[in-house]
Protein backbone atom coordinates (compact mmCIF):
# COMPACT_ATOMS: atom_id res chain seq x y z
CA UNK A 1 0.00 0.00 0.00
CA UNK A 2 2.74 2.57 0.69
CA UNK A 3 4.46 1.69 -2.50
CA UNK A 4 1.06 2.28 -4.45
CA UNK A 5 0.77 5.73 -2.41
CA UNK A 6 4.12 7.05 -3.22
CA UNK A 7 3.73 5.83 -7.11
CA UNK A 8 0.47 7.54 -7.47
CA UNK A 9 1.74 11.00 -5.51
CA UNK A 10 5.13 10.38 -8.33
CA UNK A 11 2.19 10.26 -11.10
CA UNK A 12 0.15 13.29 -10.14
CA UNK A 13 3.66 14.76 -9.71
CA UNK A 14 4.34 13.74 -13.13
CA UNK A 15 1.27 15.04 -14.70
CA UNK A 16 1.37 18.17 -12.60
CA UNK A 17 4.48 19.23 -14.29
CA UNK A 18 3.63 17.77 -17.57
CA UNK A 19 0.28 19.78 -17.67
CA UNK A 20 2.40 22.86 -16.72
CA UNK A 21 4.82 22.58 -19.34
CA UNK A 22 1.90 22.45 -21.73
CA UNK A 23 0.69 26.09 -20.07
CA UNK A 24 4.10 27.67 -20.42
CA UNK A 25 4.95 26.70 -23.41
CA UNK A 26 5.19 29.69 -25.69
CA UNK A 27 3.23 29.74 -28.95
CA UNK A 28 4.70 29.78 -32.54
CA UNK A 29 5.27 33.29 -34.02
CA UNK A 30 2.70 33.01 -36.87
CA UNK A 31 1.76 35.45 -39.62
CA UNK A 32 -2.30 36.93 -39.06
CA UNK A 33 -4.10 38.19 -41.83
CA UNK A 34 -6.91 40.55 -40.99
CA UNK A 35 -8.86 43.12 -43.25
CA UNK A 36 -6.48 43.06 -45.45
CA UNK A 37 -3.38 43.34 -42.92
CA UNK A 38 -0.89 41.86 -41.79
CA UNK A 39 0.66 41.23 -38.46
CA UNK A 40 3.66 39.35 -36.33
CA UNK A 41 1.86 37.21 -33.67
CA UNK A 42 4.65 36.68 -30.68
CA UNK A 43 3.34 35.27 -27.85
CA UNK A 44 -0.26 35.78 -28.86
CA UNK A 45 0.29 39.67 -29.88
CA UNK A 46 1.12 41.84 -32.90
CA UNK A 47 5.06 42.55 -32.67
CA UNK A 48 7.02 44.64 -34.85
CA UNK A 49 10.70 43.64 -35.72
CA UNK A 50 13.08 46.69 -34.88
CA UNK A 51 15.96 44.70 -36.29
CA UNK A 52 19.65 45.24 -37.35
CA UNK A 53 21.14 42.48 -39.64
CA UNK A 54 25.04 41.66 -38.72
CA UNK A 55 28.00 41.63 -41.31
CA UNK A 56 28.09 38.55 -43.23
CA UNK A 57 30.51 37.13 -40.68
CA UNK A 58 29.75 38.53 -37.55
CA UNK A 59 28.09 35.27 -36.47
CA UNK A 60 31.14 33.37 -35.29
CA UNK A 61 31.69 33.59 -31.11
CA UNK A 62 35.11 35.59 -31.43
CA UNK A 63 33.34 38.24 -32.93
CA UNK A 64 29.82 38.10 -31.51
CA UNK A 65 30.52 40.96 -28.55
CA UNK A 66 30.69 43.54 -31.09
CA UNK A 67 27.65 42.51 -32.47
CA UNK A 68 25.70 41.98 -29.30
CA UNK A 69 27.09 46.02 -27.82
CA UNK A 70 26.02 47.37 -31.41
CA UNK A 71 22.52 45.89 -30.66
CA UNK A 72 22.77 47.19 -27.15
CA UNK A 73 23.13 50.65 -28.45
CA UNK A 74 20.78 50.55 -31.08
CA UNK A 75 17.83 49.13 -28.34
CA UNK A 76 16.60 46.83 -31.28
CA UNK A 77 14.36 43.86 -30.17
CA UNK A 78 15.88 41.87 -32.93
CA UNK A 79 19.41 40.90 -34.49
CA UNK A 80 19.41 39.30 -38.00
CA UNK A 81 22.50 36.94 -38.11
CA UNK A 82 23.58 34.50 -41.06
CA UNK A 83 24.09 30.26 -40.56
CA UNK A 84 26.49 29.34 -42.68
CA UNK A 85 26.32 25.87 -44.37
CA UNK A 86 29.85 26.00 -44.85
CA UNK A 87 30.19 25.80 -40.84
CA UNK A 88 26.57 23.74 -39.97
CA UNK A 89 27.78 20.76 -42.40
CA UNK A 90 31.62 20.62 -42.48
CA UNK A 91 31.44 17.03 -43.90
CA UNK A 92 28.17 15.34 -45.74
CA UNK A 93 25.49 14.24 -43.31
CA UNK A 94 27.12 15.27 -40.42
CA UNK A 95 25.91 18.58 -38.39
CA UNK A 96 27.60 20.97 -36.34
CA UNK A 97 24.80 22.56 -33.88
CA UNK A 98 27.33 24.68 -31.68
CA UNK A 99 27.56 28.07 -33.73
CA UNK A 100 23.60 27.69 -33.39
CA UNK A 101 23.56 27.22 -29.96
CA UNK A 102 25.94 29.65 -29.08
CA UNK A 103 23.94 32.48 -30.84
CA UNK A 104 20.83 31.19 -29.23
CA UNK A 105 22.46 31.08 -25.85
CA UNK A 106 23.77 34.66 -26.21
CA UNK A 107 20.64 36.08 -27.56
CA UNK A 108 18.67 34.98 -24.25
CA UNK A 109 21.24 36.61 -22.28
CA UNK A 110 20.77 39.98 -23.91
CA UNK A 111 16.86 39.87 -24.31
CA UNK A 112 16.87 39.88 -27.94
CA UNK A 113 14.73 37.88 -30.51
CA UNK A 114 16.34 36.23 -33.61
CA UNK A 115 15.71 36.12 -37.51
CA UNK A 116 18.21 33.39 -38.87
CA UNK A 117 19.62 33.57 -42.27
CA UNK A 118 20.25 30.53 -43.96
CA UNK A 119 22.83 30.97 -46.17
CA UNK A 120 22.60 27.99 -48.12
CA UNK A 121 22.94 27.38 -52.08
CA UNK A 122 22.62 31.03 -52.71
CA UNK A 123 23.84 33.58 -51.23
CA UNK A 124 23.98 37.43 -52.95
CA UNK A 125 23.66 35.19 -56.23
CA UNK A 126 26.47 32.51 -55.93
CA UNK A 127 26.94 29.41 -54.10
CA UNK A 128 30.26 30.91 -51.60
CA UNK A 129 28.30 29.40 -48.56
CA UNK A 130 28.46 26.09 -49.77
CA UNK A 131 30.60 23.37 -48.14
CA UNK A 132 33.69 22.73 -49.31
CA UNK A 133 33.38 19.59 -50.17
CA UNK A 134 30.30 20.42 -52.43
CA UNK A 135 32.97 23.36 -54.33
CA UNK A 136 35.22 20.94 -55.43
CA UNK A 137 32.84 18.82 -57.48
CA UNK A 138 31.59 21.10 -59.33
CA UNK A 139 30.80 18.40 -61.56
CA UNK A 140 28.04 17.33 -59.39
CA UNK A 141 27.15 20.27 -57.53
CA UNK A 142 26.26 22.36 -60.67
CA UNK A 143 26.78 25.79 -61.78
CA UNK A 144 24.38 27.90 -64.35
CA UNK A 145 25.72 27.66 -67.83
CA UNK A 146 25.41 30.96 -69.87
CA UNK A 147 24.56 31.55 -73.34
CA UNK A 148 28.33 30.83 -74.36
CA UNK A 149 28.24 27.15 -72.71
CA UNK A 150 30.58 28.63 -70.07
CA UNK A 151 29.45 28.12 -66.28
CA UNK A 152 29.26 31.06 -63.66
CA UNK A 153 29.33 31.86 -60.46
CA UNK A 154 25.95 30.81 -59.78
CA UNK A 155 24.39 27.85 -58.81
CA UNK A 156 21.91 25.97 -60.91
CA UNK A 157 18.89 25.67 -60.21
CA UNK A 158 18.46 22.47 -61.77
CA UNK A 159 21.37 20.78 -59.91
CA UNK A 160 19.76 17.56 -58.45
CA UNK A 161 22.81 17.01 -56.18
CA UNK A 162 22.54 20.39 -55.08
CA UNK A 163 18.98 20.27 -53.64
CA UNK A 164 18.90 17.19 -51.97
CA UNK A 165 21.99 18.39 -50.11
CA UNK A 166 20.43 21.63 -49.19
CA UNK A 167 17.03 19.85 -47.92
CA UNK A 168 18.89 17.45 -45.57
CA UNK A 169 20.97 20.64 -44.62
CA UNK A 170 18.08 22.67 -43.63
CA UNK A 171 16.04 20.19 -42.13
CA UNK A 172 18.08 19.31 -40.00
CA UNK A 173 18.74 22.60 -39.28
CA UNK A 174 15.01 23.80 -38.70
CA UNK A 175 14.65 20.29 -36.57
CA UNK A 176 16.98 21.53 -34.36
CA UNK A 177 15.61 24.50 -33.71
CA UNK A 178 12.10 23.16 -32.77
CA UNK A 179 14.07 20.83 -30.18
CA UNK A 180 16.28 23.97 -28.79
CA UNK A 181 14.06 26.93 -29.19
CA UNK A 182 10.53 26.12 -26.93
CA UNK A 183 11.21 29.63 -25.95
CA UNK A 184 10.67 31.07 -29.32
CA UNK A 185 13.82 33.21 -29.34
CA UNK A 186 13.83 33.30 -33.55
CA UNK A 187 10.82 34.51 -34.98
CA UNK A 188 11.32 33.62 -38.61
CA UNK A 189 14.01 32.25 -40.55
CA UNK A 190 15.05 33.35 -44.39
CA UNK A 191 15.56 30.77 -46.72
CA UNK A 192 18.77 31.29 -49.18
CA UNK A 193 19.91 34.77 -49.86
CA UNK A 194 19.22 37.05 -52.68
CA UNK A 195 18.73 34.15 -55.20
CA UNK A 196 18.74 34.48 -58.66
CA UNK A 197 22.15 34.74 -60.87
CA UNK A 198 24.53 38.06 -62.05
CA UNK A 199 25.68 38.19 -65.66
CA UNK A 200 23.05 36.06 -67.38
CA UNK A 201 19.42 35.55 -67.41
CA UNK A 202 19.09 32.48 -66.73
CA UNK A 203 20.81 29.16 -66.94
CA UNK A 204 21.12 27.91 -70.80
CA UNK A 205 21.96 24.12 -69.66
CA UNK A 206 21.09 21.29 -71.80
CA UNK A 207 18.11 20.55 -69.56
CA UNK A 208 17.26 24.32 -68.85
CA UNK A 209 17.04 24.47 -72.14
CA UNK A 210 14.55 21.79 -72.87
CA UNK A 211 12.07 23.08 -69.82
CA UNK A 212 12.33 26.37 -71.72
CA UNK A 213 11.55 25.12 -74.81
CA UNK A 214 8.46 23.72 -73.37
CA UNK A 215 5.01 24.60 -72.16
CA UNK A 216 4.61 27.15 -69.57
CA UNK A 217 3.28 25.47 -66.41
CA UNK A 218 -0.32 26.49 -65.88
CA UNK A 219 -0.30 28.10 -62.18
CA UNK A 220 2.49 30.45 -63.52
CA UNK A 221 0.08 31.26 -66.78
CA UNK A 222 -2.60 32.22 -64.29
CA UNK A 223 -0.78 33.93 -61.75
CA UNK A 224 0.58 36.21 -64.28
CA UNK A 225 -2.61 36.52 -65.89
CA UNK A 226 -1.75 34.62 -68.83
CA UNK A 227 -4.41 31.75 -68.57
CA UNK A 228 -5.97 32.62 -72.47
CA UNK A 229 -2.99 31.70 -74.48
CA UNK A 230 -2.21 28.54 -75.99
CA UNK A 231 -1.40 25.37 -73.25
CA UNK A 232 1.43 24.32 -75.21
CA UNK A 233 3.00 27.91 -75.63
CA UNK A 234 6.48 28.22 -74.43
CA UNK A 235 8.54 31.10 -72.44
CA UNK A 236 9.37 32.97 -75.05
CA UNK A 237 5.62 32.80 -76.94
CA UNK A 238 4.18 33.90 -73.64
CA UNK A 239 6.72 36.50 -72.00
CA UNK A 240 8.07 37.63 -75.01
CA UNK A 241 11.47 39.76 -73.73
CA UNK A 242 10.85 38.86 -70.03
CA UNK A 243 10.62 35.29 -70.98
CA UNK A 244 14.22 34.91 -69.73
CA UNK A 245 14.07 36.24 -66.44
CA UNK A 246 10.83 35.00 -66.05
CA UNK A 247 11.71 31.55 -66.47
CA UNK A 248 14.29 31.73 -64.09
CA UNK A 249 12.77 33.08 -61.62
CA UNK A 250 10.48 29.93 -61.69
CA UNK A 251 13.06 27.60 -61.91
CA UNK A 252 14.97 29.19 -58.71
CA UNK A 253 11.37 29.36 -56.62
CA UNK A 254 10.77 26.10 -57.45
CA UNK A 255 13.76 24.71 -55.99
CA UNK A 256 13.63 27.06 -53.25
CA UNK A 257 10.19 25.69 -52.38
CA UNK A 258 11.43 22.64 -52.13
CA UNK A 259 13.90 23.29 -49.44
CA UNK A 260 11.49 25.41 -47.61
CA UNK A 261 8.95 23.21 -47.32
CA UNK A 262 11.62 20.49 -46.29
CA UNK A 263 11.74 22.89 -43.13
CA UNK A 264 8.84 23.86 -42.67
CA UNK A 265 7.20 19.61 -41.95
CA UNK A 266 9.95 19.89 -39.16
CA UNK A 267 9.17 23.43 -37.64
CA UNK A 268 6.42 25.25 -39.08
CA UNK A 269 7.98 29.29 -38.38
CA UNK A 270 7.51 31.50 -40.54
CA UNK A 271 9.35 31.56 -43.74
CA UNK A 272 10.86 34.11 -46.01
CA UNK A 273 13.07 34.47 -49.28
CA UNK A 274 14.71 38.29 -49.81
CA UNK A 275 15.24 40.09 -53.09
CA UNK A 276 18.00 42.20 -54.40
CA UNK A 277 15.69 44.41 -56.00
CA UNK A 278 15.97 45.84 -59.82
CA UNK A 279 15.11 49.67 -60.04
CA UNK A 280 10.97 49.92 -59.51
CA UNK A 281 11.31 52.60 -62.31
CA UNK A 282 12.98 51.56 -64.91
CA UNK A 283 14.85 47.48 -64.50
CA UNK A 284 14.56 45.68 -67.85
CA UNK A 285 16.33 42.55 -68.52
CA UNK A 286 20.10 42.28 -67.72
CA UNK A 287 20.25 45.47 -65.60
CA UNK A 288 19.15 43.41 -61.92
CA UNK A 289 20.07 39.87 -60.44
CA UNK A 290 17.90 37.50 -62.75
CA UNK A 291 15.75 34.95 -60.98
CA UNK A 292 14.74 36.52 -57.40
CA UNK A 293 11.82 37.57 -56.30
CA UNK A 294 12.12 40.63 -57.82
CA UNK A 295 8.77 42.81 -58.26
CA UNK A 296 7.97 41.82 -61.77
CA UNK A 297 7.69 38.39 -60.85
CA UNK A 298 6.41 38.55 -57.47
CA UNK A 299 3.35 35.90 -58.64
CA UNK A 300 5.41 33.65 -60.12
CA UNK A 301 7.17 33.13 -56.61
CA UNK A 302 3.73 32.99 -55.04
CA UNK A 303 2.19 30.46 -57.07
CA UNK A 304 5.53 28.64 -57.36
CA UNK A 305 7.13 28.52 -53.44
CA UNK A 306 3.76 28.87 -51.41
CA UNK A 307 6.01 27.49 -48.48
CA UNK A 308 7.28 30.81 -48.12
CA UNK A 309 5.24 32.83 -46.28
CA UNK A 310 6.54 36.52 -47.31
CA UNK A 311 8.54 37.83 -50.30
CA UNK A 312 10.57 40.44 -48.96
CA UNK A 313 12.65 43.19 -50.43
CA UNK A 314 16.42 43.92 -49.97
CA UNK A 315 16.03 48.18 -50.06
CA UNK A 316 19.28 49.90 -51.11
CA UNK A 317 17.73 53.00 -52.24
CA UNK A 318 18.14 56.36 -51.10
CA UNK A 319 16.10 58.71 -53.06
CA UNK A 320 12.31 58.95 -51.79
CA UNK A 321 10.59 58.17 -54.89
CA UNK A 322 12.02 54.63 -55.26
CA UNK A 323 12.43 53.77 -51.85
CA UNK A 324 8.57 54.43 -51.64
CA UNK A 325 7.78 52.81 -54.60
CA UNK A 326 9.56 49.63 -53.62
CA UNK A 327 7.38 49.65 -50.27
CA UNK A 328 4.06 50.00 -52.08
CA UNK A 329 5.13 46.52 -54.62
CA UNK A 330 5.53 44.31 -52.15
CA UNK A 331 3.14 45.92 -49.84
CA UNK A 332 0.20 43.46 -51.61
CA UNK A 333 -2.74 41.44 -50.38
CA UNK A 334 -1.26 38.60 -50.79
CA UNK A 335 2.35 39.70 -49.25
CA UNK A 336 2.92 41.09 -45.48
CA UNK A 337 5.58 44.16 -45.99
CA UNK A 338 9.04 43.12 -44.46
CA UNK A 339 11.74 45.20 -44.82
CA UNK A 340 14.58 42.57 -43.71
CA UNK A 341 17.75 44.44 -45.23
CA UNK A 342 18.30 47.91 -46.21
CA UNK A 343 20.86 50.63 -46.23
CA UNK A 344 22.05 52.27 -42.33
CA UNK A 345 22.82 55.30 -43.55
CA UNK A 346 21.49 58.56 -41.76
CA UNK A 347 18.91 59.44 -45.23
CA UNK A 348 17.23 56.27 -44.64
CA UNK A 349 16.70 56.07 -41.10
CA UNK A 350 13.41 57.83 -41.79
CA UNK A 351 11.98 55.66 -44.08
CA UNK A 352 11.05 52.80 -40.93
CA UNK A 353 8.27 55.59 -40.74
CA UNK A 354 7.11 55.28 -44.36
CA UNK A 355 6.69 51.27 -43.91
CA UNK A 356 5.35 51.94 -40.82
CA UNK A 357 2.46 53.79 -42.57
CA UNK A 358 2.10 50.69 -45.26
CA UNK A 359 1.71 48.04 -41.56
CA UNK A 360 5.48 47.04 -41.99
CA UNK A 361 5.62 44.04 -39.83
CA UNK A 362 10.05 44.70 -39.25
CA UNK A 363 12.40 46.49 -40.65
CA UNK A 364 16.11 45.91 -40.08
CA UNK A 365 19.48 48.10 -41.56
CA UNK A 366 22.11 45.70 -42.19
CA UNK A 367 25.60 46.19 -40.77
CA UNK A 368 24.82 47.65 -37.77
CA UNK A 369 27.93 46.22 -35.77
CA UNK A 370 31.13 47.17 -34.30
CA UNK A 371 32.68 44.50 -37.22
CA UNK A 372 34.10 47.13 -39.02
CA UNK A 373 34.92 50.79 -39.01
CA UNK A 374 33.13 53.18 -41.07
CA UNK A 375 34.02 56.87 -42.18
CA UNK A 376 32.12 59.42 -43.47
CA UNK A 377 32.21 60.33 -47.20
CA UNK A 378 34.25 62.98 -46.25
CA UNK A 379 37.22 60.78 -44.97
CA UNK A 380 37.35 62.13 -41.90
CA UNK A 381 36.82 59.86 -38.69
CA UNK A 382 34.12 59.96 -36.38
CA UNK A 383 32.75 57.78 -33.01
CA UNK A 384 31.67 53.80 -34.09
CA UNK A 385 28.23 55.34 -32.88
CA UNK A 386 27.66 57.84 -35.50
CA UNK A 387 26.99 55.02 -38.12
CA UNK A 388 24.05 53.26 -35.38
CA UNK A 389 22.76 56.51 -33.88
CA UNK A 390 19.80 57.70 -36.68
CA UNK A 391 18.39 54.03 -36.29
CA UNK A 392 19.25 54.02 -32.93
CA UNK A 393 16.77 57.64 -32.60
CA UNK A 394 14.08 55.31 -34.07
CA UNK A 395 14.40 52.82 -31.89
CA UNK A 396 14.23 54.36 -28.75
CA UNK A 397 11.29 56.06 -29.54
CA UNK A 398 9.43 53.35 -30.86
CA UNK A 399 10.58 50.52 -28.91
CA UNK A 400 8.98 51.21 -25.38
CA UNK A 401 5.65 51.55 -27.17
CA UNK A 402 6.32 48.79 -29.89
CA UNK A 403 3.26 46.65 -29.02
CA UNK A 404 1.26 49.60 -28.99
CA UNK A 405 2.23 50.41 -32.60
CA UNK A 406 2.35 46.73 -34.01
CA UNK A 407 -1.54 46.32 -32.55
CA UNK A 408 -2.69 50.05 -33.81
CA UNK A 409 -1.01 49.24 -37.29
CA UNK A 410 -3.24 46.35 -36.88
CA UNK A 411 -6.24 47.68 -36.70
CA UNK A 412 -5.85 49.83 -38.88
CA UNK A 413 -5.54 52.81 -36.72
CA UNK A 414 -2.39 53.99 -37.28
CA UNK A 415 -0.32 56.29 -40.10
CA UNK A 416 2.66 57.60 -40.69
CA UNK A 417 5.27 59.27 -42.74
CA UNK A 418 8.45 60.47 -43.95
CA UNK A 419 9.97 63.67 -45.02
CA UNK A 420 9.91 63.74 -48.93
CA UNK A 421 12.85 66.37 -50.50
CA UNK A 422 11.40 69.20 -51.71
CA UNK A 423 7.97 68.27 -50.07
CA UNK A 424 7.11 70.07 -46.71
CA UNK A 425 4.30 69.04 -45.54
CA UNK A 426 2.11 66.05 -45.75
CA UNK A 427 -1.40 65.29 -44.62
CA UNK A 428 -2.89 62.53 -43.47
CA UNK A 429 -7.02 61.87 -42.73
CA UNK A 430 -8.50 60.53 -39.92
CA UNK A 431 -12.75 60.73 -40.83
CA UNK A 432 -13.42 64.35 -39.54
CA UNK A 433 -9.58 65.10 -38.67
CA UNK A 434 -7.17 65.75 -40.60
CA UNK A 435 -3.25 65.42 -38.88
CA UNK A 436 -0.58 67.72 -41.10
CA UNK A 437 2.65 66.88 -40.49
CA UNK A 438 5.52 69.65 -41.62
CA UNK A 439 9.42 69.79 -41.67
CA UNK A 440 11.55 72.66 -40.93
CA UNK A 441 8.94 75.29 -39.28
CA UNK A 442 9.60 77.48 -36.42
CA UNK A 443 6.89 79.01 -34.49
CA UNK A 444 4.66 80.87 -36.85
CA UNK A 445 6.46 80.63 -39.62
CA UNK A 446 5.77 78.23 -43.01
CA UNK A 447 7.45 75.02 -43.38
CA UNK A 448 10.73 74.91 -45.58
CA UNK A 449 11.89 71.39 -44.72
CA UNK A 450 14.89 70.05 -42.85
CA UNK A 451 18.65 71.06 -44.22
CA UNK A 452 18.74 66.77 -45.25
CA UNK A 453 14.89 65.47 -45.35
CA UNK A 454 15.27 63.33 -41.81
CA UNK A 455 11.92 64.24 -40.64
CA UNK A 456 9.42 61.52 -39.86
CA UNK A 457 6.38 61.22 -38.04
CA UNK A 458 3.33 58.65 -36.70
CA UNK A 459 -0.04 59.55 -35.91
CA UNK A 460 -2.48 56.69 -34.68
CA UNK A 461 -6.27 57.30 -33.69
CA UNK A 462 -7.47 56.29 -30.05
CA UNK A 463 -10.62 57.24 -30.31
CA UNK A 464 -12.75 59.68 -32.70
CA UNK A 465 -11.01 63.03 -30.85
CA UNK A 466 -7.76 61.57 -29.12
CA UNK A 467 -4.61 60.25 -30.95
CA UNK A 468 -1.27 59.06 -30.12
CA UNK A 469 1.60 60.99 -31.62
CA UNK A 470 5.14 61.08 -31.91
CA UNK A 471 8.16 61.47 -34.37
CA UNK A 472 11.60 63.14 -34.89
CA UNK A 473 12.13 66.65 -36.65
CA UNK A 474 8.77 67.25 -37.22
CA UNK A 475 5.77 68.97 -35.96
CA UNK A 476 2.27 67.68 -35.86
CA UNK A 477 -0.93 69.62 -36.29
CA UNK A 478 -4.48 68.84 -36.61
CA UNK A 479 -7.79 70.43 -38.20
CA UNK A 480 -11.50 69.67 -38.62
CA UNK A 481 -11.72 68.27 -41.91
CA UNK A 482 -14.77 70.92 -42.09
CA UNK A 483 -13.53 74.18 -42.98
CA UNK A 484 -15.94 76.31 -41.20
CA UNK A 485 -14.53 74.13 -38.00
CA UNK A 486 -11.22 75.27 -36.05
CA UNK A 487 -9.24 73.33 -33.93
CA UNK A 488 -8.50 73.45 -30.20
CA UNK A 489 -6.24 71.19 -28.00
CA UNK A 490 -8.50 69.73 -25.33
CA UNK A 491 -5.52 68.29 -23.77
CA UNK A 492 -1.69 67.61 -24.78
CA UNK A 493 -0.36 64.79 -22.51
CA UNK A 494 3.28 64.04 -22.50
CA UNK A 495 4.29 60.87 -21.39
CA UNK A 496 6.94 57.65 -21.72
CA UNK A 497 6.21 53.92 -21.81
CA UNK A 498 6.82 51.50 -18.83
CA UNK A 499 6.49 48.20 -19.22
CA UNK A 500 4.20 48.41 -22.70
CA UNK A 501 2.07 51.10 -20.90
CA UNK A 502 1.85 54.94 -21.26
CA UNK A 503 2.57 56.52 -18.04
CA UNK A 504 1.55 60.17 -18.19
CA UNK A 505 4.18 62.97 -17.08
CA UNK A 506 2.74 66.66 -18.02
CA UNK A 507 0.50 68.36 -19.68
CA UNK A 508 1.94 70.60 -22.41
CA UNK A 509 0.41 74.09 -23.31
CA UNK A 510 1.17 77.67 -23.94
CA UNK A 511 4.72 77.55 -25.84
CA UNK A 512 4.16 73.87 -26.43
CA UNK A 513 1.08 73.88 -28.37
CA UNK A 514 0.59 77.21 -29.73
CA UNK A 515 2.36 76.38 -32.71
CA UNK A 516 1.69 72.91 -33.47
CA UNK A 517 3.11 69.34 -31.77
CA UNK A 518 7.10 70.13 -32.07
CA UNK A 519 9.03 66.87 -32.24
CA UNK A 520 13.19 67.12 -32.38
CA UNK A 521 16.33 64.76 -32.12
CA UNK A 522 14.94 63.07 -28.56
CA UNK A 523 11.97 60.74 -27.90
CA UNK A 524 8.96 62.32 -26.91
CA UNK A 525 5.28 60.82 -26.75
CA UNK A 526 2.15 62.48 -26.65
CA UNK A 527 -1.42 61.44 -26.29
CA UNK A 528 -3.50 64.33 -27.73
CA UNK A 529 -7.48 65.20 -27.40
CA UNK A 530 -8.51 67.96 -29.76
CA UNK A 531 -11.98 69.27 -30.20
CA UNK A 532 -13.56 71.95 -32.37
CA UNK A 533 -15.42 75.20 -31.99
Amino acid sequence: MRRFIIAALLAGCSASFGLQAQVTERPLPRLVQKDGRYALFVDSAPFLILGAQANNSSAWPATLPKVWSAIEYLHANSLEIPIYWEQFEPQPGQFDYTLIDTILAQAREHHVHLVLLWFGTWKNGSQHYMPEWMKLQPERYLHVIDKSGHPVDSPSPFATASLDADIRAFTAFMRHLKAVDSERTVLMVQVENETGTWGTLRDYSPAAQKLFEGPVPAGVLKAMNKAGVTASANWQEVFGPEAEVCFHAWAVARYVEQVAAAGKAVYPLPLYANAALRDPLKGPPGSYESGGPTDNVIPIWKVTAPSLDILAPDIYMSDSARYLKVLSLYHRTDNALFVPETSGAPGVARFLFSALGLQVIGFSPFGLDYTRTRRPQSGAPHSPEAFLEPTAQNYRLIGPMMRDIARLNFEGKLQAVAEEKGKFTQTLHFGPWDATVSYGASRNNAAKGNPDPIGRALVAQLKDNEFLVTGLFSRVDFHPADANKRRQFLRVEEGEYENGAFKFMRILNGDQTDWGLNFGSEPQVLRVSVSTY
